[in-house]
């Protein structure tokens, strides 16, 4: 059934940071450590950075994520047809090390030994997405791809006799080529070919797979393929382009919810959603100006697309005006954020039965006024964001590890969205590696981010009553990192890119992971259990930061 919520007011957002803490005290006390335990030493409030004891429900979904392009490799075997990212990849220096994902993980060949990962770890499901040119080599139903179906059928299969559920992923960034040679996602005709390719999924594979996300961060997707250009289709179409795409994005995404909810529900018994992504957005001080801000950079990044599905069939208000502002200053007399008819947002509202999260990092956000000129996606927001060098790092120089961020991104989702089914489809840390280093097995900084963040969700889970059903930790083996190739890896197992057998091999984090599956959380003796303490005002996000000196003549957003 499809989610209902009711729409709140921005000043909502102010509320929800001054008392946030607050309300955690009042809805339930919760076990914790005895001995206060954190685990980064530049995280150490009593209060929101301890370690809690607790267990999820027992019917918790845990898992582990993958995408095709990241992983199957045989990129021009068996009928499958070109992607974008194929020609992307193959073009000189769009990838920081010169590779591609022609073989990547060969996970196309090596289904026994992937699923044999799996359940050493212990999951409950295996998120991974069908390489939409893998079905149909042109992208349309012209052409049916039969050696396709039957290796997802494999996968499947494998994964359903060794009880593990398949969730699937119908578009992770990898779009067939012959649809961008007609124009990508800025053409509306995209809307129809992936519900047609999303239909035939649901036929061939819909008795096993009974929860599809249509979507993987199409945020990103539009943006740093569209906007910066950083990943493919390569295009650097300031402000513009990145809406239509969006745009189209969304009307195939409700085509694709509806067809399910219409021809396939009732039978196969399966639930569609979609996976979003944001930072976590810190306001840099207690102003009501930054305060402000950071709910713009959140109705940007996940309200963009959360609104139109979750509230109303349409973009958030704030989104609208402040595009529409920048429009006009910018000599044009509509906006370039393209609007939804009457029909198309009762057609988008609503379709998503749950909500797959993706979370990282967490910014720092301040007021700024962004000149009109170059019309930009970022410009329009009017704010600055950017990070603590002091937090925690990564092998990813976007990628600070802020587990507190987590808990707070999802108690905003709960408050804006009226505490929709949540399911954490990618979470993890990265570290730098090149193929001459050697493995990187003792992953401490991998133990850390998993144990913070999971704790920071049962956090959410226990002391908030967010509906938090499932998490998936990013990724089950290094793989090919789109723009950045294998020179970031973020695997529970360690992949050897110089052995033609791409020989895996677990991490520490890897066992790791599997005891806090076994133990479904972070469970003590009732013996050594106490209660955490009353929270108190003012201690959600700890002390703030100084914010980057405003130049001198700096002019906030009107209104703000």
């Amino acid at each position: 059934m499809a989610i209902q919520t009711n729409i709140i007011s921005r000043n909502k957002f102010v509320i929800f940071i001054s008392s946030f803490l607050v309300l955690v005290g009042l809805l339930q006390t919760v076990t914790a450590q005895s001995n206060a335990g954190y685990v980064y030493k530049q995280f150490q409030n009593p209060v929101r950075d301890r370690l809690i004891h607790g267990m999820f429900p027992s019917n918790f979904s845990w898992g582990v994520a993958t995408s095709a392009y990241q992983v199957e490799g045989a990129w021009n075997e068996d009928g499958r047809g070109l992607t974008i990212w194929d020609t992307f990849a193959h073009e000189h220096g769009h990838i920081v090390d010169g590779s591609n994902g022609d073989m990547a993980c060969n996970s196309y060949h090596k289904i026994t030994e992937d699923v044999a990962m799996l359940k050493d770890l212990g999951v409950k499901h295996y998120r991974f997405s069908i390489a939409w040119s893998r079905i149909l080599p042109e992208g349309t139903l012209s052409k049916i791809n039969q050696a396709g179906i039957v290796y997802y059928r494999r996968l499947i299969s494998a994964l359903v006799e060794a009880d593990i559920e398949p969730v699937v992923t119908l578009f992770h960034w990898d779009l067939p080529q012959s649809l961008q040679d007609v124009g990508g996602w800025s053409n509306d005709i995209l809307a129809v070919h992936f519900n047609n390719f999303a239909e035939l999924c649901y036929i061939e594979f819909g008795d096993w797979v009974k929860k599809w996300i249509t979507f993987n961060e199409p945020s990103i997707f539009a943006k740093a393929g569209h906007e910066f250009g950083i990943h493919a289709p390569g295009y650097k179409h300031q402000g513009s382009t990145i809406y239509r795409v969006a745009h189209n994005i969304l009307k195939a995404h409700a085509k694709a919810w509806h067809t399910y909810n219409k021809k396939y529900r009732e039978k196969h018994k399966g639930q569609v959603g979609i996976t979003l992504v944001s930072s976590w957005a810190q306001p840099s001080t207690k102003w009501h100006v930054d305060i402000m801000a950071a709910e713009r950079y959140l109705q940007f990044e996940f309200g963009w697309f959360a609104h139109p599905i979750l509230v109303n069939g349409d973009y958030p208000e704030v989104m609208k005006n402040q595009i529409l502002e920048k429009s006009i200053a910018q000599g044009l007399s509509v906006s370039r954020l393209p609007t939804f008819s009457a029909t198309e947002k009762e057609l988008i509202q609503g379709t998503a039965d749950f909500i797959g999260v993706n979370y990282y990092t967490t910014m720092l956000v301040s007021a700024w006024r962004s000149d009109p000129w170059p019309p930009g996606y970022e410009e329009d927001q009017d704010l600055r964001a950017w990070q603590d060098d002091k937090w925690p790092k990564s092998g990813a120089t976007w990628l600070k590890c802020v587990p507190w961020g987590l808990r707070l991104m999802l108690n905003w989702i709960k408050n804006e969205y009226g505490n929709p089914p949540i399911y954490i489809t990618e979470n993890g840390v990265a570290e730098k590696m090149n193929d001459d280093d050697e493995p990187k097995l003792k992953d401490i900084w991998r133990i850390q981010y998993l144990v913070s963040h999971v704790n920071e969700m049962l956090k959410a889970y226990k002391l908030d009553g967010v509906n938090v059903r499932g998490y998936s930790a990013w990724s089950l083996m290094d793989n090919f990192e789109w723009a950045d190739g294998y020179t970031t890896r973020f695997g529970l197992y360690h992949v050897d890119f110089k052995d033609p057998a791409r020989k895996r091999t677990a991490k520490s984090s890897a066992q790791k992971y599997a005891d806090i599956i076994k133990n479904n959380g972070f469970p003590i003796p009732a013996s050594k259990l106490r209660y955490v303490p009353q929270i108190k005002p003012g201690l959600a996000v700890g002390g703030f930061p100084p914010a980057p000196p405003r130049p001198a003549g700096d002019v906030l957003p009107p209104g703000l």
